[in-house]
């Protein structure tokens, strides 16, 4: 096997399934030290004593709880013995600020988190002579607790709520829910009424056992759905679009009976309370009714403007279905990708907790301790920042990579009986070829990212500030960034699969994959056009499955508040499986395509230049040319409509394929 940019390894002809060379070694060296960089800052923060901080939680005077100190300097009571305190107590556990990203409230280490409410300072003092916690600052005597005209100021705010510790983590976190939705009223700043943001947000905790449950289904109804896709291809279009017509039109007629039904229970024998709410759900169901309404119209209007091109999608259907059948484990991809997501995230949110507790102690304002980096050091967040997109993109990259290099092996295979394990070759050949160009292509999307995500934040710092143009440019910056974002993404997810065909590099996979959409760009509308609407049929019928389960269960218990978030939780859960899911399948599809380009030019059906292409496919693609044709009869015979399609064809001398 020939490296990349080896002499030798540009002479070899190409030949299907066969890996001349590696590609992108230069970037896989540079992804390897960027990620050594990032290994770098999380023994950097460990190191510096930022774990045993987070770990074990630190004071306000910088005393880590549960061990020796030493003293800072000129800080009073620093450098205290916390041997036998080892939990973190806040004076007043809500009281956060969430745009600094600090607690207001002094931090001392106690030995035992009040489990039960202490409502006077007498309660607090009895506590602390029982339990040896001293819930007070450090200066005052629990004996003075009661006496001592600073008392209101050094001790807890009155009641104290019950608390207890973190696992893992040693902080005394309140046990009352209402806390916590303090931190939703700082968060969320577009509700006014504060009354309302508790009635959402004890909704979403009251009915949190049908969230979960309803998230599942749509798990469930995703894997169902794929199932189908892999055995029932043939009829699955008409199967599917029959049943979101039928759902949408009797979701909707069920929202409008439901809507009915609340509106006549509506009376004045009710509680204020129970009255207000009961209005609140009634005026909901009456939006949701007219949404599902609306959409509903708008759905049958392209079911109509559609219906001459879903025979077509049958036919590139039953192929892809087939590639499921012999490649099974292509359903659980999103799974592996997922665990490899949330195991990277959890890393990076650790070694972020550990940056934001590394550093020098230095005295602040108050006359606390905070602790911060200086120097080229405090560039190491921004590190780490870049290392989350990069390397997040990455991990997306490398499952559109092992989708297409599996999608490639079967095709190129004549006898599919002999696939063995071609998911594992296709992880092996990306790990041994195709890692750097992996590497390019999630570092292209970063640096388009990055400043997408820098100009949103931006926006959201300036909001109410900045004039009406100012936010105009910023919001047409953020758009064009983001139309960017999306057409790299496509064109990377085609050059990932132009690699696995011809094993060139990134570049030269991207361009001979631009020019292949673009030769065929009528051929590739025919089949996305079709093909993604029948995806996106599929999300639309799972999600509004899962919301209309939502309605129903939530239905039973009227009493419940309002039911917007809940419903916006589990619709939203639903829609991102599902987009998981399906978007497996349409990898597949455009593998395929371009598989098929290569195919049609290098092979003509004769003895020695046979196809590999499944005949549906070829049925499928002269079905369409005859379909477009009808709809432009009359025009010129060698338009666009009647070319042949176009293959990819690299420019480098030594890459040709032979049968």
């Amino acid at each position: 096997m020939g490296c990349c940019g080896s002499k030798e390894g540009s002479k070899r002809k190409w030949k299907p399934l066969e890996d001349r060379s590696c590609t992108d070694i230069p970037w896989l060296l540079i992804f390897v030290l960027f990620c050594v960089g990032m290994g770098l800052i999380c023994g950097f923060a460990v190191a510096t004593g930022a774990a045993a901080r987070l770990v074990s939680g630190y004071d306000s005077y910088g005393n880590i709880c549960g061990q020796k100190n030493t003293q800072v300097e000129g800080i009073e009571y620093s450098g205290l013995d916390q041997t036998k305190n080892k939990y973190v107590f806040f004076l007043d556990p809500c009281n956060l600020d969430i745009v600094n990203r600090r607690i207001k409230s002094v931090a001392l280490c106690v030995s035992e988190c009040p489990s039960t409410e202490l409502k006077t300072l007498k309660e607090v003092q009895e506590f602390g002579k029982n339990n040896g916690s001293k819930l007070c600052s450090y200066q005052l005597e629990v004996s003075k607790y009661t006496t001592d005209p600073e008392s209101s100021k050094l001790c807890p705010k009155i009641p104290v709520p019950p608390s207890k510790s973190i696992p893992l983590f040693h902080r005394c976190t309140p046990v009352d829910i209402s806390c916590y939705a303090n931190f939703a009223e700082a968060l969320i700043t577009f509700v006014s009424d504060n009354s309302v943001l508790h009635r959402l947000i004890s909704g979403v905790m009251t009915s949190k056992e049908i969230i979960i449950g309803l998230c599942f289904l749509s798990l469930v109804l995703s894997m169902i759905l794929m199932v189908i896709i892999r055995y029932i291809s043939t009829v699955l279009v008409w199967i599917l679009t029959a049943l979101v017509v039928l759902g949408s039109i009797g979701a909707t007629g069920v929202l409008w009976w439901l809507y009915v039904d609340h509106r006549k229970s509506l009376t004045d024998e009710l509680p204020a309370d129970q009255l207000k709410l009961s209005g609140d759900n009634v005026q909901a169901l009456l939006v949701y009714a007219i949404a599902a309404t609306v959409f509903t119209v708008i759905l049958l209007l392209l079911m109509l403007i559609m219906r001459k091109r879903v025979a077509l999608t049958i036919a590139l259907f039953h192929v892809a279905g087939k590639v499921f059948i012999h490649l099974p484990l292509l359903v659980f991809q999103p799974f592996w990708t997922f665990l490899a997501l949330i195991f990277f995230w959890s890393y990076w949110v650790m070694v972020l907790l550990f940056l934001g507790t590394t550093g020098d102690p230095v005295k602040n304002e108050q006359g606390f301790v905070e602790f911060k980096m200086s120097g080229p050091l405090q560039y190491m967040s921004w590190y780490h920042f870049v290392g989350l997109i990069w390397i997040s993109e990455f991990i997306l990259a490398c499952q559109q990579m092992t989708v297409a290099c599996a999608v490639v092996t079967y095709y190129f295979t004549r006898d599919k009986a002999n696939l063995t394990l071609p998911i594992l070759a296709s992880v092996f050949r990306l790990l041994r070829y195709h890692i750097g160009t992996v590497a390019k292509g999630s570092f292209i999307i970063t640096l388009v990212k990055i400043p997408r995500l820098i100009l949103m934040y931006i926006h959201s710092q300036l909001k109410g500030k900045e004039n009406a143009c100012a936010r105009c440019i910023l919001k047409t910056c953020i758009c064009c960034l983001w139309c960017l974002e999306k057409c790299l993404n496509c064109l990377n997810q085609n050059a990932y699969a132009a690699t696995a065909i011809n094993s060139t590099h990134f570049c030269t996979s991207a361009r001979d994959a631009l020019v292949i959409l673009v030769e065929n760009a009528l051929r590739v509308a025919a089949i996305n056009t079709v093909g993604d609407f029948v995806l996106f049929l599929g999300k639309v019928l799972i999600v509004c499955t899962t919301g209309f389960a939502g309605v129903l269960a939530l239905n039973y218990q009227r009493d419940y508040t309002v039911w917007v978030f809940p419903l916006i939780i589990v619709c939203l859960f639903a829609f991102l499986v599902a987009h998981c899911f399906l978007s497996i399948f349409e990898m597949v599809v455009d593998v395929l395509f371009l598989c098929f380009a290569v195919d049609t030019k290098y092979n003509d059906g004769t003895p020695g230049k046979e196809y590999y292409m499944d005949k549906a496919l070829m049925e499928f693609v002269e079905n369409s040319k005859r379909a477009m044709k009808d709809r432009s009869r009359g025009g010129r015979p060698d338009s666009a409509d009647g070319r042949e399609l176009k293959p990819m064809l690299s420019k480098h001398p030594g890459y040709n394929i032979t049968s």
